[in-house]
């Protein structure tokens, strides 16, 4: 009976232990698979950071310790500078420029002159209003281009409507496919479309600048050719300015306008002053330069002149003290010191900016339903 006993503790003794093996087992097993192992749990995916809307980056700092300052927000400008004759200056220094954001002072930080390499569209009208013109427009153009510094790059636009606004030629450094790309242009019938044709042409110099190292970023110009009058335009006179604002680009136009009726009513413009006053106020905006030329034998001289001025203009930077504006047009001026004999110097350059992302919503082109 005893052994009989003894028999039965050990086999309840052997039961337990084999439980305990057991339940250690277990747990050993669907412990680990239920833990995550840090180095091997996956990482939720995020969705990748707008372009604009970048993280802030951490501040950096020397060996010492001290931060280095880093600025994101430098305004450059690129302005000439001439007398009451219209003549360029050239022999100016940094003290003699200042430069007034919404009429507060700002302090330059950046000065250079310098010949300056240009991102820029060659755009021009191939309507039937500058039918008599268009060959020495060809001629011209090609001037402009053989004057291209080696890091100019250009691209050639034609246009005749809303409809019809063709790249002939991308940008690129090569003159003599610029050249060709002149050589292809030709006359067709159509409602002039001047605004949207200076649109998407600022808009293309706007994103090529935007594609490339920021690093190897240049000034950016457009050099129109046209009548100057907007028959059928998508786009506003007011959303072309708003986007010349924000892109920061010089026009140059050359306006054959003295076949346009000069006659106007009692309120309205004659379509010869309405498209002047277009030009102008595009050149004038920009800090460009408009021309008027009477004859084509004038287009060489006015070629020349405008390679000349793309490329010899001062480079003023500075960075804004008002940082907390971020909504609406900053007007910007520039004033010159009087020379040795108080003759008087004007300085030409864009009239303002908006702060960057401040143009919201930009409209793209649309076709046009017949009615």
């Amino acid at each position: 009976m005893q052994h009989l006993r003894s028999s039965i503790n050990n086999a309840f003794f052997a039961i337990l232990l084999l439980a305990g093996l057991y339940f250690l087992f277990v747990e050993r097993q669907f412990g680990q698979a239920v833990m995550p192992n840090p180095k091997t749990a996956s990482t939720p995916q995020v969705s990748p950071t707008p372009k604009s809307t970048p993280k802030p980056t951490p501040t950096p700092v020397d060996e010492e310790g001290e931060p280095i300052r880093i600025e994101t927000d430098l305004v450059n400008l690129y302005i000439r500078v001439v007398d009451r004759m219209g003549r360029p200056v050239t022999n100016l220094r940094k003290q003699d420029f200042k430069v007034y954001e919404n009429g507060v002072l700002q302090e330059i930080e950046y000065f250079s002159k310098e010949l300056v390499p240009t991102n820029y569209a060659l755009v021009v009208d191939n309507s039937g209003s500058i039918k008599r013109q268009l060959d020495k427009v060809i001629e011209a153009g090609k001037v402009v281009i053989n004057s291209n510094l080696p890091d100019d790059e250009t691209c050639v636009i034609r246009f005749i409507s809303s409809e019809k606004i063709e790249v002939l030629q991308d940008f690129t450094s090569d003159k003599s496919l610029l050249a060709e790309a002149l050589d292809k242009m030709f006359i067709e019938s159509g409602q002039t479309a001047v605004i949207d044709a200076i649109y998407l042409a600022a808009q293309k110099v706007g994103e090529y600048e935007r594609s490339i190292n920021a690093d190897d970023r240049k000034r950016s110009a457009l050099i129109v050719v046209t009548d100057g009058e907007d028959r059928n335009s998508y786009y506003t006179e007011k959303q072309l300015f708003e986007l010349l604002r924000e892109l920061d680009v010089q026009i140059y136009t050359i306006g054959f306008t003295s076949d346009l009726d000069k006659e106007g009513g009692l309120i309205k413009k004659s379509p010869k002053e309405k498209a002047e006053s277009l030009l102008k106020r595009l050149a004038e905006e920009t800090g460009g330069k408009a021309y008027f030329p009477q004859s084509v034998s004038e287009l060489e001289s006015i070629a020349k002149d405008i390679a000349s001025e793309m490329r010899t203009q001062y480079v003023i930077g500075y960075y804004p003290t008002n940082k907390s504006a971020t909504n609406g047009f900053i007007p910007i001026n520039v004033v010159v010191a009087d020379g040795p004999n108080k003759e008087k110097r004007i300085a030409i350059t864009r009239s303002g900016r908006v702060p960057t992302g401040g143009l919201k919503n930009t409209p793209t082109l649309q076709p046009k339903k017949n009615n």
